[in-house]
């Protein structure tokens, strides 16, 4: 039996408070919750966290990782942290996860001193609002899950740690279409908070930042890979796709805020020699574009479909 949603955000949060091993050397536990394979996103979170944790006063603005093996839940993940590079705006990180004794996944990370500059941003889709839309797991549960329609994910009646609201509601002739988007609202289930007190106001709003843009790097992975799905969904069930985050860029333009709706905005542009081209935008609520993301990853037809 799943968590409660709100004991599943809690948990997360517990997830990114990473432990220190050594000095650039962290050990981060594992969510239980999405199977025994681990989940790209939690990786990509703890990396960014163990990242910010060689840093002070900069803020995470692009990554770009590699998932180079699966990883499995059953033990905890190591992140080697080098410091590339130091300057007076721009910081660069370079971080090793590593499970086995083997390096299952690499990040180039940049960090940047807050800037003023030149502002414009592409608009926002114009698609339903949250509060028009209904929760995607209660609809889930109530149509049976992926054992009634194989099309839908196998997480779809888990509990996750943000909210969860598709334009395309589940179940719909407009969710079974095939299609090229996915937009979707999403809203992290409890506040940001921060392990133990800080007594400096401007350090832990720095600190709540930064935990914010964690928890964007594990959002900006979920569903991604299966977008690249869609365009083929009426002839094709997920359990006859394997799919696998292969690489992912993350770019974070704007100041992240968790207690608001972000449209998840989720696209694919082409699919050929097993891999699947996704690409991302979270818009606030008021329309800003707060953060970009691309994603290539395995698209194979299993051998055994029929």
């Amino acid at each position: 039996m799943s968590e409660s949603a709100p004991s599943r955000a809690s948990r997360l949060l517990k997830v990114l408070d990473l432990k220190q091993i050594e000095e650039n050397l962290y050990q981060g536990q594992n969510e239980t919750e999405n199977g025994t394979r681990l989940f790209g996103g939690q990786v990509l979170a703890q990396a960014s966290a163990a990242a910010y944790r060689t840093v002070s006063k900069v803020h995470l603005h692009s990554l770009h990782a590699y998932f180079l093996r699966p990883g499995t839940v059953d033990r905890p993940v190591l992140y080697e942290v080098e410091r590339v590079r130091d300057g007076r705006s721009f910081v660069t990180r370079r971080v090793v996860a590593i499970q086995n004794g083997q390096a299952i996944f690499n990040m180039d990370a940049s960090f940047q001193l807050d800037e003023l500059g030149f502002e414009h941003s592409a608009p926002m889709p114009n698609v339903p609002l949250p509060e028009e839309l209904r929760e995607d797991v209660e609809v889930a549960r109530e149509l049976g899950g992926p054992q009634a329609d194989p099309r839908m994910s196998p997480m779809a009646k888990v509990d996750r740690p943000f909210h969860l609201r598709s334009v395309f509601e589940l179940g719909s002739a407009a969710w079974g279409s095939d299609r090229f988007w996915n937009p979707t609202w999403i809203k992290f289930r409890e506040g940001v908070t921060l392990p133990g007190p800080i007594d400096d106001v401007e350090e832990a709003a720095y600190r709540q930042q930064a935990l914010s843009r964690c928890l964007v790097a594990y959002a900006s992975d979920m569903g991604l890979v299966s977008t690249a799905v869609l365009p083929h969904q009426s002839h094709t069930s997920r359990g006859d796709v394997q799919m696998a985050s292969l690489d992912h860029s993350l770019w974070i333009h704007r100041t992240v805020s968790l207690d608001q709706w972000l449209l998840f905005h989720k696209r694919t542009s082409t699919a050929q020699g097993a891999r699947g081209m996704v690409h991302s935008e979270f818009f606030a609520e008021d329309g800003a574009l707060v953060a970009s993301m691309s994603q290539e990853g395995l698209l194979r037809q299993r051998s055994d479909a029929s």
